[in-house]
């Protein structure tokens, strides 16, 4: 039992890290990039600078392990799910979110664009049966409550119109990007990331040239690469990492908290006054964030025997199988293919990789 509860605790500092780093890129993008810069080039190198740096930590990692690879790899049956992120979040999202921005106030397009984690959470729900007790749908209604007062502006006009359909529409594209790369997070997520990066990054490069977008200066260029590196490249190699230990809907729903940390870095780094609402958020957004963190879900469940690569370590109660002497460790961990037997035990547990069997009614414990 022991065991698990720290387990549980290092996912979930891994999406409030993530939280942290991409909710610091509005702030940082302020100080960094002083001069304008229009957003879809902005968004372009934004992802290719972490595309970039997730081959450049693919290539340490390679010579660090003497050529041994920790992580499993990116497989032809992944290729799918892949694919189908880059295109749902890389491609038809900006597009549909450019043209509901056109036909959308300022304030309404700020509230409806918290809707993503709600609609990750709802995907992963209903479509792919992912776990969810009463603890943790209160959560997720506190910390979407919270954003949204967070979003809230009374001075900007207010409107609802088929362009805020449109930001909707885009929103659950990228909750359906969430779940397809859920599916394949316990595969190298520095891969997962190369391979979206460059995705996103040049569609929207190819949209800034069919659009006639100016591009920024060399040194903005780099500044944006080194930025999306930090930003974007670490924060979604950290949530991936997290989504793999506590699946799609919690993951998103803690990565909720990001605006706040852009909020926090604004107040500190930029001396910006936070509006009323911030104050009225903030303990929403606690609250919610310790009922997520204070779950406890656990019940005698069955593991069905089955097959499968991702990287773990040992011993671990659910990686009990002997080794050939020729699959070293790096790190304490490793990754090969491994069968699981028929295993019936009671633990605390989240939807990670190995808990995602069916409920026909959650318990509470």
């Amino acid at each position: 039992m022991e065991y698990m509860n720290q387990k549980q605790l290092y996912p979930i500092l891994q999406v409030l890290l993530a939280a942290a780093l991409f909710g610091a890129a509005t702030p940082l993008s302020k100080i960094i990039l002083l001069s304008e810069v229009d957003p879809i080039p902005l968004a372009a190198f934004l992802y290719l600078g972490s595309g970039f740096g997730a081959l450049i930590f693919m290539g340490t990692q390679y010579i660090r392990h003497d050529g041994q690879s920790v992580e499993a790899q990116v497989t032809a049956t992944d290729v799918p799910w892949l694919l189908g992120g880059i295109i749902a979040g890389g491609v038809a999202a900006p597009i549909i979110l450019l043209i509901g921005l056109e036909q959308t106030p300022a304030s309404t397009a700020s509230l409806l664009l918290n809707f993503e984690g709600v609609s990750t959470a709802l995907i992963a729900v209903f479509f792919f049966k992912e776990a969810v007790d009463k603890s943790i749908g209160w959560a997720i209604g506190l910390i979407t409550l919270a954003s949204f007062l967070l979003s809230w502006n009374g001075n900007n006009e207010w409107g609802f119109s088929l362009g805020a359909f449109g930001i909707i529409a885009a929103c659950l594209l990228w909750g359906l990007d969430n779940n397809f790369t859920r599916h394949i997070s316990a595969k190298d997520p520095l891969m997962i990331v190369a391979v979206k990066g460059f995705g996103a990054g040049l569609f929207s490069l190819l949209l800034s040239f069919i659009l006639k977008k100016p591009l920024p200066s060399l040194n903005i260029i780099l500044w944006s690469m080194l930025l999306g590196f930090i930003s974007y490249g670490l924060s979604i190699q950290l949530f991936i990492l997290s989504m793999r230990d506590l699946g799609a809907a919690r993951t998103s729903v803690l990565f909720g908290t990001a605006p706040f940390v852009g909020m926090l870095l604004s107040i500190v780094l930029l001396r910006e006054i936070p509006q009323v609402l911030f104050w009225v958020a903030f303990p929403v957004m606690v609250a919610g964030t310790w009922l997520m963190l204070t779950e406890n879900h656990a019940h005698p469940h069955t593991h069905e025997p089955g097959k499968h690569v991702h990287r773990h370590a040992h011993p671990e109660g659910h990686h009990e199988h002997a080794h050939p002497d020729n699959i070293p460790l790096a790190n304490g961990s490793h990754s090969h293919w491994h069968s699981h037997e028929v295993i019936q035990h009671l633990h605390t547990h989240m939807p990670d990789i190995h808990h995602r069997h069916g409920h026909e009614k959650i318990p509470e414990v």
